[in-house]
């Protein structure tokens, strides 16, 4: 008998690796499964906490911008300049390490797809360059804190700096959320989280899946740490930090706050074919792009992400794809605050929730966790 969802939490709390976490596996009827606590020295992880989900948001708003495309709102491959001006005429560095002065002329529009794909040429640039510098000098640089910019701000900071690539031709992880994010505000004109609300999450059930946690619900928001060279660094109090209660300024280039049981509705919606009682909510096609590898052979290059990243995987619309191995056709993702979730072929769907960064202690229980077999029905 292989190992159980809840000897894997266990072992990882007695370890230190977090001090809880939430998580499922399997199909309609999975159980929720909790493990330690939702903060060191206090109470017990809840089934229902509400955590920091940060890239796993990036399938919402990706379905979310498919079902604009589905509503004739805009084209997966039109340019985006109509609601991002900022986007026009846009210059590209005649290599991704250039000097920011050295720039031809963009080739093309940036599209949805593009930003779908990461491929907009906006991305994190993961090698010292004049470009990483600038970014991390003007506050457009990724990395596991929240947003500290507003929408507006943040884009005119990171559109006053040219492209790595042409658009479409390269593959540059995360800003390409950031700007879908704010392209849904421009082209519906409310914030993300309140289209979120009417369109998206609202209709699957997705109570607690915002772009904050409530006052009268900060009782479920656990602790946020990150491991440090004596363990468990605490880096947002329960109930507490950035997601407690509205942000100081608009985050609709942000990430969300979800609970095990919301993102289970979002994932069953994806394994059962786009739909939620027998009623679309993604057409078929958009979803078998999403869910495949869109990105050429060309442009997985390996500085554009973390090394070996491109061995046996792809990426479709805001999810990671295995192309090759036991685990071809599972698509799903990580978010930097020590989450992850999967969607296999036969519909099985994994979901893990903690509160940790994602680091190499991290990485050794998403992997174990992404090698767990379903329990027999």
């Amino acid at each position: 008998m292989g190992t159980t969802v809840e000897e894997l939490l266990g072992r990882h709390v007695e370890a230190g690796t977090v001090p809880g976490a939430v998580a499922l596996l399997g199909s309609d009827d999975a159980p929720v499964v909790t493990a330690g606590v939702a903060a060191v020295g206090g109470g017990p992880m809840r089934e229902d906490a509400i955590m920091r989900i940060q890239s796993m948001t990036k399938p919402i708003t990706s379905v979310a911008a498919l079902r604009l495309v589905e509503t004739g709102r805009l084209g997966l491959d039109q340019g985006l300049e109509e609601w991002l001006p900022e986007l026009a005429d846009r210059c590209v560095l005649s290599s991704p390490t250039a000097e920011l002065g050295d720039t031809v002329p963009a080739h093309r529009s940036i599209t949805l797809r593009h930003l779908l794909t990461n491929a907009s040429g906006y991305g994190m640039a993961l090698v010292d360059s004049p470009l990483q510098r600038a970014m991390a000098d003007n506050g457009t640089e990724a990395g596991p804190e929240p947003v500290i910019l507003g929408a507006e701000e943040w884009l005119a900071r990171l559109t006053e700096l040219p492209l790595a690539f042409q658009p479409g031709e390269g593959w540059r992880y995360h800003h390409s959320f950031g700007l879908l994010g704010i392209l849904i505000t421009r082209l519906t004109g409310r914030s993300l989280g309140q289209h979120l609300a009417e369109d998206l999450v609202g209709p699957l059930g997705m109570t607690d899946t915002a772009s904050w946690v409530p006052e009268d619900e900060l009782h479920r928001l656990p602790a946020a740490y990150r491991h440090g060279e004596d363990g468990l660094v605490e880096t947002e109090p329960a109930g507490g930090g950035f997601y407690a209660g509205p942000a100081p300024f608009d985050v609709s280039h942000g990430e969300l706050v979800c609970t095990a049981r919301d993102f289970h509705r979002f994932a069953r919606m994806l394994a059962a074919g786009g739909r939620v009682d027998g009623e679309p909510m993604v057409s078929a096609d958009h979803l078998r792009q999403m869910t495949s590898d869109q990105v050429p052979a060309g442009n997985k290059t390996p500085e554009s992400f973390f090394p070996g990243f491109w061995e046996g995987m792809g990426w479709g619309f805001g999810v990671g794809v295995r192309t090759q191995g036991p685990q071809r056709g599972r698509y799903g993702w990580s978010g930097g605050q020590g989450t992850d979730f999967f969607v296999d072929p036969d519909g099985t769907v994994g979901i893990l929730l903690t509160q940790v960064e994602l680091g190499p202690q991290m990485s050794a229980l998403i992997e174990e966790f992404q090698a767990l077999h379903p329990p027999s029905r």
